[in-house]
């Protein structure tokens, strides 16, 4: 199974990733990739950039090299308007807005009812696309059926994140429910999409753990959202309209310079 979106990646504005914009897409053509989104934390995460920097997210090229770019967020849940650490102005103008549990949020309890209150309340803002790494229950768990449930009536993506399974990755000792959040998504006809949560851009597209689970449980390639770029922007305008997608033009660093 070879997919060519990732839809979960980050640059150095996330405060603790290593690589800029223009090396993720870079690092995205080099092994083949057509789509990937840059998903910076939102604000509560500590070193995070502030709303304005996704508010000018618009002057990022929409297309970088031949490899297309959604610019978008990993926001936080949070007690706001629109129950996201970020507020509905912005994130309606985001071509893709991703929201998961970190550290140092305002989550770290281990309360499960809390946690999938705020989740649902999340999947309730039709500005939101997808949850990620749900899995995490060492950190922040999660009422499962519950939030399966609702993500496929609703329509949000459930990720299966590759670097859940990486021996260093703080996941690592519940990933065995990050591949129980796929087996529930797959049987409720939940979108799941398989990333890399690359915090460096040499993990951009490798997603070898991720999909070695997903071939496990049996999920099918067709049911998965970021199998190529056609995939993913169908998915995601048939949800709402993204009215910046194609803002910032296409850039070709070779001719160092926009076309």
């Amino acid at each position: 199974m070879r997919l060519l979106a990732d839809l979960h990646t980050h640059t150095l504005a996330s405060g603790h990733a290593y690589s800029t914009a223009t090396e993720l897409s870079v690092a995205a053509r080099r092994v083949g990739l057509e789509l990937i989104a840059i998903t910076d934390h939102g604000p509560a995460c500590p070193g995070a950039p502030e709303q304005w920097y996704f508010w000018n997210l618009k002057v990022l090229p929409s297309i970088i090299d031949g490899v297309r770019i959604l610019k978008g967020c990993e926001a936080n849940p949070a007690d706001s308007a629109s129950g996201i650490d970020l507020p509905d102005t912005i994130l309606e103008q985001l071509d893709f807005v991703a929201v998961g549990f970190h550290p140092e949020t305002g989550f770290d309890q281990r309360d499960r009812a809390r946690n999938t209150e705020a989740l649902l309340r999340v999947m309730a803002n039709p500005n939101v696309d997808m949850i990620t790494h749900p899995g995490n229950d060492h950190e922040f768990p999660l009422e499962l059926a519950t939030v399966v449930d609702e993500a496929a009536a609703r329509g949000v993506i459930l990720e299966l994140n590759d670097h859940t399974f990486a021996p260093t990755s703080c996941r690592a000792s519940s990933n065995h429910r990050e591949r129980e959040f796929a087996e529930a998504a797959m049987a409720a006809g939940a979108p799941i999409a398989v990333n890399s949560d690359a915090h460096f851009a040499n993990q951009v597209g490798h997603c070898e753990a991720a999909l070695a689970v997903a071939e496990e449980i049996g999920l099918a390639e067709e049911r998965i959202v970021n199998r190529t770029a056609e995939s993913v922007l169908a998915h995601l305008l048939a949800r709402r309209a993204r009215p910046r997608l194609d803002h910032g033009g296409v850039w070709e660093t070779g001719a160092g310079g926009v076309a």
